[in-house]
């Protein structure tokens, strides 16, 4: 395990998770259901699935010439950058999420549905597409993966045990302007790295 690359793929993972659909997805299940183990276990068992395929497409990519890996992985990162920056800019309440309403579901009728849930909404999103740009240039990958899992199960585990508080203190518009600064970071490094 390279403690290295885990870190690197964590802190480029969680503030970019952290203003993400999948937040507010936790959120809405753990209100909506009452039950955040439930929720969490389905939600990270889902960040399991979307990270072993942004590990295993970056390792394809991988197997690609280092210029053309260079190449997508800045790509990636500095369309990451300006999708972020313009999420930011945009800074809007859209995200609202239904809050009220409780059903009485088992625990893994609730963890399923919470799997269903993120798999779907994560898929070919900003983090994913990190995961896999780094992934395809580090020599040890599932490093890569682990970080990004560990980030994105401590901010789903932020969504269950904050919820609606977290969402009413924290600025996402300064986080979506942090991840863009990360993103843009890392595809500036990416960049030089190739010269």
């Amino acid at each position: 395990m390279d403690l290295g690359a885990l870190l690197q793929a964590f802190v480029t993972v969680f503030p970019a998770e952290l203003p993400d659909k999948s937040m507010f997805a936790t959120i809405a299940l753990v209100t909506h259901y009452h039950r955040p183990v439930a929720v969490w276990l389905g939600v990270s068992s889902a960040f399991v699935v979307h990270v072993a395929i942004a590990v295993l497409a970056g390792g394809l990519l991988g197997l690609l010439p280092d210029l053309v890996v260079g190449i997508i992985t800045a790509a990636l990162f500095g369309i990451g950058a300006i999708l972020l920056f313009r999420s930011a800019r945009q800074a809007s309440d859209d995200e609202e999420v239904d809050l009220e309403g409780r059903s009485e579901v088992s625990a893994l009728r609730v963890a399923l549905i919470s799997f269903g849930v993120v798999a779907v909404a994560e898929w070919g999103d900003l983090t994913q597409l990190a995961t896999a740009g780094l992934a395809s240039r580090s020599t040890s990958p599932v490093s890569i993966g682990v970080g990004a899992w560990l980030a994105m199960i401590s901010v789903a585990a932020l969504g269950v045990t904050l919820g609606r508080r977290l969402t009413s203190r924290v600025s996402f518009e300064k986080v979506n302007y942090l991840a863009a600064a990360v993103f843009a970071a890392l595809c500036i490094w990416t960049a030089i790295d190739l010269i």
